[in-house]
């Protein structure tokens, strides 16, 4: 029987943030926050909170855009580590995390963007985020870093590819805090041995 396997890995959450206003075209507007009170449906009033969601361009090939879903995708996670290289690689000295619309930044977990889907990280009250899936780069982070005045901003797709962090979905309700520690837990399976064969 399949189980998930509580790690030794282990991270501290360095950043929280959250857009709670419509904005505008392709500009990403993410205010930081000191916690976060998750229930099933994510972060109230949070743009992309909710038990169910829109369908978007990730899973077209599954749906017509627009179809009512399951939402999997209610937080963005991304790693410190990970974004200070796409910083470097972009010629920034820093990288606000508001820019890439971040959920919860996390400092510790090597490798993050490319943790196994349905990963677990559990919080110190047994709050609980399940890993969707690799966050692909996006055109709005791009838009937004311009905004801000840096001409850099064209080199975000290449510099966060397969570092843009991951989607996750809220599985146990509870109080997310900066400075929290979360548990990785991993699914206890081997990696598919068919997924090359499945890409042609």
């Amino acid at each position: 029987m399949a189980v998930l396997i509580p790690t030794d890995f282990s991270a501290r959450v360095v950043w929280l943030g959250a857009q709670f206003q419509p904005v505008e075209r392709l500009v990403i507007q993410s205010v930081p926050l000191t916690e976060m009170a998750l229930s099933f449906a994510g972060l109230e009033g949070e743009v992309h909170g909710g038990l169910t969601r829109a369908s978007c361009s990730r899973v077209t090939a599954q749906y017509p855009k627009g179809t009512k879903i399951r939402n999997v995708r209610q937080l963005t996670i991304v790693s410190a580590e990970e974004m200070a290289a796409v910083a470097q690689a972009m010629g920034l000295a820093s990288f606000d995390y508001a820019w890439a619309g971040a959920s919860v930044v996390l400092e510790g977990i090597p490798d993050l963007t490319h943790l196994p889907p349905s990963s677990r990280l559990q919080g110190p009250d047994g709050m609980t985020l399940v890993v969707d899936m690799l966050n692909e780069p996006c055109q709005q982070v791009d838009v937004t870093i311009a905004k801000a005045g840096h001409d850099a901003a064209k080199g975000f797709r290449a510099a966060a590819r397969g570092r843009r962090g991951v989607t996750a979905w809220v599985e146990r309700e509870g109080l997310l805090r900066l400075g929290d520690v979360l548990r990785l837990h991993v699914p206890d399976q081997r990696a598919w041995s068919h997924l090359e064969q499945a890409r042609a």
